[in-house]
């Protein structure tokens, strides 16, 4: 019925069968920000959140996050993590976040890292919600992946 890979003959979702595939070396990296009023700005800036260290938080947030994906996701494969890095800055109207996440296994890490992003980013909102309830998410969007069948790509821009 369809040359989805995700559907069956039926049209059924389903989990793509991977055994076959020889491991590799992959690697993703997404981005994503959430904007803040400028009173937030200047308190992640000095440390004085309320609720305490909101980039260490949101850190460790997106790095759990990565590492759980499949329970997430449910077509998600469970894979291997072998890196995952969370990176935030403060900038003068949010913060910007960057996950790289890497494996050496028979699918990609695309969606680790769109997940470690957005839930870096859930973590900073929890963490400053009571300052500012307008703060919200945005541009979370995959930048590169390397690795696999399809070779690397990047985002242009």
């Amino acid at each position: 019925m369809s040359t989805f890979t995700h559907l069956d003959q039926s049209g059924h979702a389903r989990m793509v069968d991977v055994t076959e595939k020889v491991p590799t070396v992959r690697s993703a990296t997404a981005r994503g920000r959430v904007a803040c009023t400028p009173a937030v700005v200047a308190a992640l800036r000095d440390g004085s959140t309320p609720k305490g260290d909101v980039l260490a938080v949101a850190r460790i947030a997106g790095i759990a996050g990565a590492k759980r994906t499949a329970e997430l996701l449910p077509l998600a494969h469970v894979i291997g993590v072998h890196g995952a890095v969370v990176d935030l800055e403060v900038t003068d109207d949010g913060v910007d976040i960057v996950a790289t996440v890497r494996t050496a296994d028979r699918t990609g890490v695309e969606m680790e890292a769109l997940t470690a992003v957005s839930v870096a980013a859930l973590a900073v909102v929890d963490m400053v919600k009571g300052m500012d309830k307008s703060v919200h998410i945005a541009n979370v969007e995959l930048v590169a992946k390397t690795g696999g069948k399809s070779g690397d790509w990047y985002r242009e821009g």
